[in-house]
């Protein structure tokens, strides 16, 4: 909680507008009544207002502070439907599916998004990531200075040797399944800016391999070379503050006396705060095994390289880690330009 606790505070002196498209699941309507009992800001949740009553009732949670909207019947419809029509008309969308696709609360809860009716929008706890980013990926788009949308998850561990004070960010854990070089760096320096501005100080950023500068020798490991110096341009092209260094076994990454003994001279090995993962597979199970065995807080998945702030939750996650993931976007959108200089102020179909 020392990580999510600062997080918190910081949350309270800028509160934002978070909205949820999950209205009715009991995790997301406990999530919502901490983030306004800690003044966080407003929650809006999406669905139909009678079926949250219900909810809420049986759960024995006040609804006062918390906004409700049903798509089906909000004034605004008609205007989000004619935005999402003329954004992909070009890709064959009618007027009728336009009206249709609005009707479901993660994709109004995107043009809310896009339109800044709300300031982060939080989805996953009872659908799959496709159905969460495909809505988000049509109407809020990637930063173009980024071009690529991954994934971070923020793990808090009891070990504060590791990480920064036991905080690690991880990517990508959710989204790219094979990344390119490319986008390795890319998610690289998405991870890295988004460390800097959480925790305040220099992200140290490890690309992982299970080899640690040449010790073994297979085309995955050129690969991560190759991404690491990429990251560094790219990096310095965009002015981003961190170090990079790989490919890195995790041991080398993390722990200082082990990267004594493989390496030398360099300013994250033994001391990383970000691990980057060569693809979805390596990165999902290493994030969930984190969180499962050393009974870690873990917060995400937290989107990068989007024009606006959200995140994708897992179905697991309980009702204190979507508080946290909550919070995390929403003290993103206090400073959303600075994350992604390039991220559009446009408004969807204009």
């Amino acid at each position: 909680m020392r990580f999510i606790g600062n997080v918190i505070e910081k949350l309270q002196r800028h509160p934002k507008r978070v909205v949820f498209p999950e209205g009715e699941e009991p995790r997301i309507l406990q999530a919502a009544r901490q983030f306004q009992a800690l003044r966080l800001g407003a929650p809006i949740l999406l669905g139909e207002p009678e079926k949250i009553k219900a909810v809420a009732e049986d759960l024995k949670i006040p609804l006062d502070g918390i906004r409700l909207i049903n798509p089906a019947t909000s004034e605004d419809l008609d205007n989000f439907a004619n935005r999402l029509y003329r954004v992909r008309r070009e890709k064959g969308l009618r007027p009728a599916e336009a009206r249709e696709a609005m009707l479901q609360p993660n994709f109004y809860g995107a043009m809310m998004l896009a339109m800044h009716q709300a300031d982060g929008l939080i989805s996953g706890a009872s659908h799959i990531t496709g159905s969460v980013l495909r809505p988000l990926f049509q109407i809020v788009k990637a930063s173009p200075d980024i071009g690529v949308v991954s994934s971070c998850m923020v793990m808090e561990v009891e070990d504060t040797r590791i990480g920064e004070n036991g905080v690690l960010f991880m990517a990508d854990c959710g989204v790219i399944p094979d990344p390119t070089v490319d986008q390795l760096a890319d998610i690289a320096v998405s991870t890295a800016r988004l460390a800097r501005h959480m925790l305040g100080t220099r992200p140290r950023v490890a690309l992982l391999s299970f080899s640690t500068k040449g010790s073994a020798s297979h085309p995955s490991i050129g690969k991560m070379q190759a991404a690491t110096a990429q990251a560094k341009r790219k990096a310095d092209l965009l002015h981003v503050e961190a170090d990079f260094d790989g490919e890195l076994q995790v041991d080398a990454a993390l722990v200082p006396e082990i990267a004594s003994r493989k390496l030398s001279d360099s300013k994250v090995a033994g001391r990383a705060n970000v691990l980057i993962f060569p693809d979805l597979n390596s990165g999902n199970i290493a994030s969930k095994l984190v969180g499962l065995v050393s009974r870690a807080s873990s917060y995400g998945q937290i989107l990068l390289g989007l024009n606006r702030p959200a995140a994708d939750v897992s179905r697991g996650s309980n009702a204190h880690d979507i508080l946290g993931v909550a919070a995390i976007v929403a003290v993103q959108a206090t400073d959303y330009l600075k994350l992604y200089p390039g991220a559009d102020k446009h408004l969807p179909g204009e």
